[in-house]
C-alpha cells in the first residue's frame, strides 16, 4: 500500500452548511429555485421528489458556496432517524441546500465519489452515527469538528481513486435498477393487498364478490359479514420496542434490523449493520426474535413497515418494534395487514409534517384490523405469499448485487485488491 496514506476528513476537504434559515416559497409564488433538504437524502440515493422549493429573492441573496456543485458529498446533519445519511450530488439540476445538510467539497487532486463510497462502509458509518453525534433522543446533531478528525487510509493518486469509484457506482447503477423494479412489483402488491384484505376469499376459494356476498358495517367500513375487528395487541401474543441505544456494529456478527434494511414483507439482511455476540445479548433481552415473530418500523421517513423474521438470528435494532402473533394468529396475514395503505393511513394520520414521524408502541397495539377466521387468514396468507416469486428473485438479484459490491468495498476501500489506473490498459483491472 505504497500509494496510500492517511489523512483526516478536514484535511482533505472543505466543509460547507448552515448559515441562515431558507425562505421557502409558497403555492402563489411562481419563480422559485430548489433546495436539497434532509428528506432528500436517502443513503445511497436522493429523492429529488422531496426538493422545497424558494423564493428567486432568497435563492440570489445566497453565497455561492450554498449552491450545489457536481461531486458534492452530503451528510445530513441533523434529525432522529436521518442523521449521518449520506448522498453524492451528481448534478442533475441547479439546487441549492439547507442548513440541516453538511456539504463537504474536495479539491480537484481528489476524487469525490471515492470518498463518498469510503464514508459509506460500516466502520465509517459507525464511527458518524456514534462518535461524530451528540444530543438527546429527540434531537440530535452532527459534530463537525470530531467529523474532521475522522481518519482514512486512501489512495495518493486521483486516477487510482477514480478507478475504483467507477467500479462501485456500475454496482450501485445495477442496485438502484433493481430496487426500482422491486418497487413496480410491490405496487402491483398493493392491488392484491387491497382485494383480500377487504374481500376475503370464500368457501371456494375466490375473491368475494360484493353484489352477491353479505358485508356489514365496521369502524373499518363494510367488511364481510363473518369477519370481525380486532386491536393488533389481542392478535398477538408478545409485542415489545426496540432498546433505544445504538449498538456498537462490527465487521461481522449478527444482524441488526434497522428501517433501513426493512421492505414490506422482506427483510434485507445482507445490508444489515451486525454487532457481536455480547451486543446481540443485550438487546434480545425483552425478547429473542424468532421464525414468525413480526419486526414493525415504527420512526422514521420509513415508517410503516412490516418483515418476517426468518431463520437468521436477529436482533433489532434503534425505530423498531416485535410482535409475536398468538397460535390462532396467521403471520403472513398479520403482515400483510399491518403492510396495507388503510393500517398506515390510520396509524400515521396524528402525524404533522416533520422529517422524522413516529408512532408509539402502545398506539400499534390499538390498531384496528379486519379480521377472518383463522382459516382464512392461512388462505389469504398463502395467497399473498404466493406473489411473491417475481419479487423473491429480484431481491435474490439485489442481495447478489450488494454483496458483490460489499465484497468489493472491503477490497478496494482498504488497498487489499490494488486497482490499475486506465493507462493504455482495461479500466479497473485488478491485481492482486
Amino acid at each position: 500500500m505504497k500509494d496510500w496514506k492517511t489523512s483526516t476528513l478536514g484535511e482533505l476537504t472543505t466543509f460547507l452548511g448552515r448559515g441562515k434559515s431558507p425562505v421557502y416559497a409558497d403555492e402563489n409564488d411562481v419563480n422559485t429555485m430548489p433546495v436539497l433538504n434532509q428528506a432528500c437524502v436517502q443513503n445511497g440515493r436522493l429523492d429529488l421528489g422531496k426538493l422545497k422549493s424558494v423564493t428567486k429573492r432568497f435563492w440570489d441573496s445566497l453565497p455561492d458556496e450554498r449552491r450545489l456543485q457536481k461531486g458534492d458529498v452530503l451528510i445530513n446533519s441533523t434529525g432522529t432517524g436521518t442523521l449521518g445519511r449520506l448522498g453524492f450530488w451528481k448534478g442533475a439540476l441547479e439546487a441549492a441546500f439547507d442548513g440541516h445538510v453538511t456539504v463537504l467539497r474536495f479539491p480537484e487532486e481528489h476524487c469525490s465519489q471515492f470518498f463518498y463510497h469510503l464514508l459509506s462502509t460500516e466502520t465509517c458509518r459507525s464511527i458518524i452515527e456514534g462518535e461524530c453525534t451528540s444530543g438527546s433522543t429527540n434531537q440530535v446533531e452532527l459534530l463537525r469538528e470530531q467529523l474532521r478528525r475522522m481518519v482514512l487510509k486512501h489512495p495518493v493518486h486521483k486516477d487510482t481513486q477514480a478507478t475504483i469509484a467507477e467500479t462501485l457506482s456500475m454496482l450501485d447503477n445495477a442496485i438502484e435498477q433493481t430496487e426500482a423494479l422491486l418497487a413496480k412489483q410491490q405496487r402491483i402488491k398493493t392491488g392484491l393487498m387491497h382485494d383480500l384484505l377487504t374481500r376475503g376469499l370464500d368457501a371456494q376459494g375466490r375473491l368475494r364478490d360484493p353484489s352477491t356476498h353479505r358485508f356489514k358495517k365496521s369502524p373499518l367500513g363494510l367488511i364481510p359479514e363473518e369477519w370481525e375487528v380486532a386491536i393488533v395487541a389481542s392478535l398477538c401474543s408478545v409485542i415489545v420496542d426496540c432498546p433505544h441505544t445504538t449498538p456498537r456494529y462490527e465487521d461481522d456478527g449478527i444482524p441488526c434490523i434497522r428501517t433501513a434494511d426493512m421492505l414490506p414483507g422482506v427483510l434485507m439482511l445482507d445490508r444489515a449493520f451486525r454487532v457481536s455476540l455480547h451486543t446481540y445479548q443485550d438487546r434480545i433481552a425483552r425478547l429473542r426474535p424468532e421464525i414468525g415473530d413480526i419486526i414493525y418500523s415504527r420512526e422514521g421517513e420509513r415508517l410503516g413497515i412490516a418483515s418476517p423474521v426468518g431463520n437468521e438470528t436477529v436482533c433489532l435494532g434503534q425505530r423498531v418494534m416485535l410482535l409475536r402473533p398468538t397460535p390462532d394468529t396467521n403471520p403472513t396475514f398479520l403482515m400483510w395487514a399491518m403492510n396495507s395503505p388503510d393500517f398506515y393511513n390510520r396509524v400515521t394520520r396524528d402525524q404533522i409534517a416533520t422529517t422524522s414521524p413516529h408512532v408509539n408502541v402502545r398506539d400499534i397495539k390499538v390498531s384496528l384490523v379486519a379480521t377472518p377466521s383463522s382459516r382464512e387468514q392461512k388462505l389469504i396468507g398463502a395467497a399473498l405469499a404466493s406473489d411473491d416469486a417475481a419479487a423473491s428473485k429480484l431481491v435474490t438479484q439485489l442481495t447478489k448485487h450488494r454483496r458483490l459490491k460489499t465484497g468489493l468495498m472491503h477490497d478496494l476501500l482498504t488497498g487489499r485488491v490494488a486497482v490499475t489506473p486506465l493507462l493504455g490498459g482495461k479500466k479497473g483491472q485488478a491485481k492482486d
